[in-house]
């Protein structure tokens, strides 16, 4: 059985590819455990437990409602893992089709569809992001949609030159002297030997929609109240830095590390190219 390799390819040992691991993990642990147990209801508001410092009763204190921050962070980086999944998945499933097509066939197709590629990465993703939802709105579903849309590109790219690398190579040539079929060719043959490459762009892509969807919730154009979420806390959490300045203090810890660990994931994975 193939196991993830700890050691680059130099043969030293991966230690961004170990300490990833070891952060993303933690963090999922965190959000998997807050899925099915919180210490308390994220939106219970206690009157007489308001800008709580952290204690052994809220370990990561309460804010100025008196809600525990710990089980609200539980609950936001729930939220937030959630959509950067999505995000990911459908820029990965659309941009994956896009690239194996115009990797693969070329052509005018190929010309039509990378134009409109660098037409989108041409804009700062915020700013498009902004623009798009005065389009559709805001809320979780659309800020899947509209980051979604926005993730296509980079997976396209990728997967289009790497599918056209391996459409040179022997064993493409002999699957089509024995027959098969181009999408048999594409999709049973040649995508799967991508996915080495594909791998950092996925957890790149990972760290980068945590970052998207915190920063528009953050400006007030994600998430929508009352469900929560990393960016729209931390938000919160910036006027009342007098008062409860825990409340910014782990709220932003948890975005960094979420952000820290999937970065450093890619970078090992990289390595191991």
């Amino acid at each position: 059985m193939n196991r993830l390799k700890t050691r680059s390819a130099s043969g030293k040992p991966n230690y961004f590819l170990r300490l990833g691991a070891v952060i993303t993990s933690v963090m999922v642990l965190l959000i998997l455990v807050g899925m099915i147990w919180q210490p308390y209801s994220p939106t219970a508001m206690d009157a007489t437990a308001k800008s709580q410092s952290p204690s052994f009763a809220h370990l990561f204190g309460t804010d100025t409602m008196g809600r525990d921050i710990l089980s609200r962070i539980m609950e936001g980086a729930g939220t937030t893992f959630l959509i950067a999944t999505c995000v990911v998945l459908v820029g990965f499933v659309i941009g994956t089709i896009i690239g194996c097509l115009t990797g693969y066939f070329g052509g005018v197709a190929d010309v039509i569809l990378m134009r409109v590629c660098d037409s989108i990465t041409a804009f700062p993703s915020i700013l498009l992001a902004l623009v798009m939802v005065m389009l559709f709105g805001r809320g979780k579903y659309q800020i899947i949609l509209i980051l979604g849309i926005l993730f296509i590109p980079s997976f396209a790219r990728v997967v289009r030159g790497e599918v056209a690398r391996q459409r040179s190579l022997t064993y493409s040539y002999s699957a089509r002297l024995m027959g098969a079929g181009h999408f048999r060719i594409i999709f049973r043959h040649i995508l799967p030997n991508t996915f080495p490459v594909l791998l950092p762009t996925i957890s790149i892509g990972f760290n980068n929609a945590v970052l998207a969807e915190a920063s528009m919730s953050y400006v007030g154009v994600g998430v929508q109240k009352p469900d929560a979420s990393l960016g729209g806390m931390l938000s919160e959490a910036q006027a009342y830095l007098g008062n409860a300045p825990w409340y910014a203090l782990f709220t932003g810890l948890t975005i960094v590390l979420l952000i820290l660990g999937f970065s450093m994931l890619g970078e090992g994975l990289s390595r191991e190219e």
